[in-house]
């Protein structure tokens, strides 16, 4: 008799893979389906911990595409407005329905019902990225006229990036009940007022999620056929959840349903890949020491952890000898801008 395991690479045992592993040297990427050159147009997408991405890729020179960046504003100006934190200006896409919307929006093929929401100093914000302008907007046209300025920069990138980066983040959001428009955040929270009537609060599973992303996925390919897209599942648990039960056990659903839906979208296509930035983070053999004391947000140890095993395995042109350098010059976490943070600040 044989035995299968026999043989088999040091990274499939646990104890050879993680327990006899210095922790800070575990790197549980293992072949990679492509590189980024550093003349990639790389575009970043999806909750807060994808920032730190793109941080880090700017850092080590590579190109960090941006289609909406506020070049002619000063510095302090573009940076209070919010330019640069993605590649386009459209704030926190939480869910992956957020990322088909997008999508279908900048195509033309949907116009959302809402889109301006009233604020309660008499501004106006954008529905679908309400923290994008400080100052809102003086008008429900000034903020269509914005949102269609917008929505030419957010074509530009999908059809012109060479490598897009989507980091998944929630499987709870709100929406409206007359045309299903997917919310990054709940009416009310931080404008328009919520009316039970209009608004209906929904929490996806697998098939739901997953469908969303494939189809965002096929549309994607049509307008850009040799893109390629790195999916990652973000390890910040939720900020709060509405379902009548523990944020500890929504926190365990949500991020399942991600890590399950990129896996199988993953599996389906040779240009899609999978990067285990939610496994370093939350990882047993951390022991915790990747979180801050709310137990939530990732500190600099563990972003730093998590970039150098990014760098080392999906950059090429010289970046991946000092990968860990580079990862480990972080900025703050109080950096990253989290559109989340809204509902514990006014609950």
């Amino acid at each position: 008799m044989t035995n299968p395991y026999k043989g088999l690479p040091d990274h499939q045992f646990w104890r050879r893979g993680v327990s006899g592993v210095e922790h800070h040297r575990l790197d549980p990427v293992v072949a990679p389906k492509f590189r980024i050159a550093p003349t990639d147009r790389v575009a970043t997408a999806g909750s807060c911990f994808a920032q730190h991405i793109a941080k880090r890729l700017v850092q080590a020179g590579f190109h960090y595409f941006i289609t909406e960046d506020g070049t002619d504003l000063p510095l302090e100006e573009r940076t209070r407005r919010n330019f640069g934190v993605f590649s386009a200006r459209y704030g926190n896409l939480y869910t992956t329905a957020q990322l088909r919307q997008l999508f279908d929006e900048a195509f033309g093929r949907r116009r959302p019902h809402d889109l301006a929401f009233p604020r309660p100093d008499g501004r106006f914000v954008d529905a679908f990225r309400p923290q994008i302008e400080p100052e809102g907007h003086a008008t429900p046209e000034a903020v269509a006229a914005a949102r269609r300025e917008h929505l030419d920069a957010v074509r530009r990138m999908f059809v012109d990036c060479d490598v897009f980066i989507f980091t998944l983040g929630l499987t709870e959001a709100w929406r409206s009940t007359v045309d299903q428009s997917v919310f990054p955040l709940a009416p009310g929270v931080v404008g328009g007022a919520f009316d039970p009537a209009e608004h209906a609060f929904v929490n996806f599973d697998l098939a739901a999620v997953e469908g969303d992303l494939e189809a965002f996925l096929a549309d994607l390919k049509s307008v850009n056929p040799g893109v390629r897209v790195l999916l990652t599942v973000s390890p910040v648990p939720l900020i709060a959840t509405y379902e009548k039960r523990h944020v500890l056990v929504s926190t365990t659903y949500s991020k399942s349903v991600l890590r399950v839906a990129a896996e199988q979208v993953m599996r389906r296509h040779d240009w899609v890949d999978y990067f285990p930035s939610y496994e370093i983070i939350t990882g047993s053999y951390a022991g915790g020491l990747y979180y801050e004391d709310d137990f939530r947000e990732v500190n600099n140890l563990g972003v730093a952890h998590a970039m150098r095993c990014f760098l080392r395995n999906y950059t090429e042109g010289g970046v991946r000898q000092d990968a860990d350098a580079l990862a480990d010059g972080v900025a703050r976490t109080t950096d990253v801008v989290c559109d989340e943070e809204a509902i514990a600040a006014t609950a």
